[in-house]
């Protein structure tokens, strides 16, 4: 099953941390309180003019809406880097200049993105505490925001959620994922009760690529064995006939209709005489039964789930 697992941005929580509602405030609250502070005067003005009032709050709220940003995210702020004092637009564009291979290796460095804490409105330049309107032109720097995370977007078609198990921003809709405290992530609502438990499963590298998962924002896979792969890489496995997790080697997909043909090559090509009665020892991949079996020098079978996904031991 594939999930997407594109994190957005990170966590982590003080004493002062807003709920995940407060969190996720979006614009529309504040264009409310702009409403509300012009419709709070007296009865006597009159309704085209508080209409016209709540368009100017709403249209300065919206002001430069998905036209600011970088590949990564679409807002109307740049963030202060705290590690170097730059300036970049997120922190991903942060991290790949910063560990570029044209950089000098000592002077590589990630964003440390819980200390972010000054961020420099687009549109008027004004730097500023992370917060999501703009102290001085009062424009929304970002429709959905984070304040755990410091994590603004305006394409909130991403539906991004904050995860507290995770302590970070995902997307995809909070209601089509559950957060497994065993493996440590977020999965598809789809292998609540289905998919095998592995203690940290997402907080290692891809076995491929070896980019850390937990943080990725590409397509990540849970092979049956439970161990995660980038969904693109064991692809890439597949085009080269490589059907084994390489992490426990057991098959990531059914191999079923492969001994088959295992099992006519075999019979098509017997050993020579003097092997006939030659016994070895193997270890299954997939059920992990040890079995002596008879030798044969295209792959053994095991006795007890049929596979010839083993290994010889001794013999």
């Amino acid at each position: 099953m594939s999930f997407s697992m594109e994190e957005v941005e990170i966590k982590h929580s003080g004493a002062e941390e807003l709920s995940y509602q407060q969190q996720n405030e979006s614009c529309e609250a504040f264009e409310e309180e702009a409403r509300g502070s012009f419709s709070s005067q007296s009865g006597g003005i009159c309704v085209d003019k508080q209409e016209s009032n709540d368009a100017e709050a709403t249209e300065l709220l919206d002001k430069g809406f998905m036209e600011y940003g970088c590949p990564h995210y679409r807002r109307r702020c740049r963030i202060r880097a705290p590690c170097c004092g730059e300036i970049f637009d997120c922190r991903h564009c942060h991290n790949e200049a910063k560990n570029n291979i044209n950089v000098d290796q000592k002077l590589r460095h990630d964003l440390p993105r819980r200390q972010i804490s000054k961020i420099i409105c687009s549109l008027c330049g004004t730097e500023q505490e992370a917060q999501q309107v703009c102290i001085n032109c009062g424009v929304c720097m970002g429709k959905y925001f984070c304040n755990t995370c410091k994590l603004f977007d305006d394409d909130t078609s991403k539906r991004q959620y904050h995860c507290d198990g995770c302590g970070i921003c995902r997307i995809g809709g909070q209601e089509n994922f559950f957060h497994c405290h065993k493996c440590g992530c977020c999965y598809s609502i789809l292998l609540k009760n289905s998919h095998p438990c592995v203690e940290g499963a997402m907080h290692h590298d891809c076995p491929i690529c070896f980019e850390f998962l937990f943080e990725s924002r590409q397509d990540v896979t849970i092979l049956p064995c439970g161990h995660t792969i980038h969904t693109n890489c064991l692809k890439e496995m597949r085009d080269h006939f490589q059907y084994a997790c390489p992490l426990c080697s057991k098959s990531v997909c059914d191999m079923s209709k492969v001994w088959e043909k295992f099992d006519e090559e075999i019979a098509a090509a017997p050993m020579p005489e003097e092997y006939h009665n030659k016994i070895v020892s193997i270890l299954c991949n997939d059920c992990g039964t040890k079995s002596l079996v008879r030798f044969h020098v295209l792959a053994q079978k095991c006795p007890n789930c049929k596979s010839y996904n083993t290994r010889q031991t001794r013999g």
